[in-house]
């Protein structure tokens, strides 16, 4: 598809921040230019899918441009950028990122991509990592629904933006990376200020109602967040060691540190998350 976009060097590139790991992307227009990796092929059969089940809350994968970069369609709306918005506590929009990620993953659940396509389940070569959770993936989620990741209009969640991280998960793994950033599921210390004083069990729960999440799932959220943020650490030492960029910036900034801290504080409120979320 790269000769569809092979006519437009001369038309201005505008750099759009907001992401940790990824240098080079750019607003085109109406259209986003961003790095291809690995990744990619999936990415790209996971757009195509969701567009055709009518999911209208993603990117549209529109070829690859004379650079060699993915052209993505740009959506339009308010992210939540650093520092955080005065609305990034609002329970209304917070209901809105429930909904809007079933809707995604009830798109994506009927997408089986090809053997190929899926990342491998851990590095070669990272000894020493825990074990993932034991439950079967359902369905390829977004993975990462950071508070840079979600796109608002008229003070709703309507987009999942960036879906580099996208690869096979349970609804239950889905749920965690939301509440993770949304409830938020952090040791206050490493929060932002406008999230430290909300209510983090009734938020958890505020998603899981909206979302529709199962009671077996409810039971299971706070246990694979721990067995994933275990995993976490590994990971990310890993990828700062071996790809460099934003994830060795990220390391060397110490995200090492809050993902300790939040495993500790995971460990010792879990008692209580689950109680809120499996609460009549």
């Amino acid at each position: 598809m790269s000769e569809s976009w092979a006519d437009e060097a001369d038309r201005a590139e505008v750099p759009l921040a907001g992401g940790d790991v990824t240098d080079g992307v750019v607003r085109v227009g109406d259209t986003v230019r961003r790095p291809v990796g690995p990744h990619s092929p999936l990415v790209h059969a996971l757009l195509a899918h969701l567009e055709s089940a009518g999911f209208t809350g993603a990117p549209r994968f529109l070829g690859v441009d004379g650079y060699g970069r993915e052209v993505l369609s740009y959506i339009d709306g308010e992210v939540a950028g650093r520092p955080c918005p005065p609305w990034i506590a609002d329970e209304t929009r917070l209901a809105s990122v429930g909904r809007l990620v079933r809707a995604c993953d009830d798109a994506a659940i009927s997408f089986t991509p090809a053997p190929d396509l899926l990342p491998a389940t851990a590095p070669a070569g990272l000894t020493g990592i825990p074990p993932a959770p034991g439950y079967p993936p359902e369905l390829i989620g977004h993975a990462d629904i950071t508070l840079e990741n979600v796109v608002f209009r008229d003070g709703r969640a309507c987009a999942l933006i960036d879906f580099d991280q996208a690869h096979p998960v349970t609804r239950a793994d889905e749920m965690f990376s939301a509440m993770m950033w949304w409830a938020p599921l952090f040791d206050p210390c490493d929060v932002d200020p406008l999230l430290r004083e909300v209510d983090v069990p009734r938020r958890a729960r505020v998603l899981a109602d909206a979302y529709g999440l199962s009671g077996t799932d409810r039971e299971r959220v706070i246990e694979v967040g721990i067995m994933h943020t275990r995993r976490g650490w590994y990971l990310m030492r890993h990828w700062a060691q071996t790809r460099g960029g934003g994830w060795r910036r990220m390391w060397d900034e110490g995200v090492g540190d809050v993902i300790k801290r939040r495993e500790s504080w995971l460990d010792r409120q879990a008692a209580t998350l689950t109680a809120a979320l499996t609460a009549p």
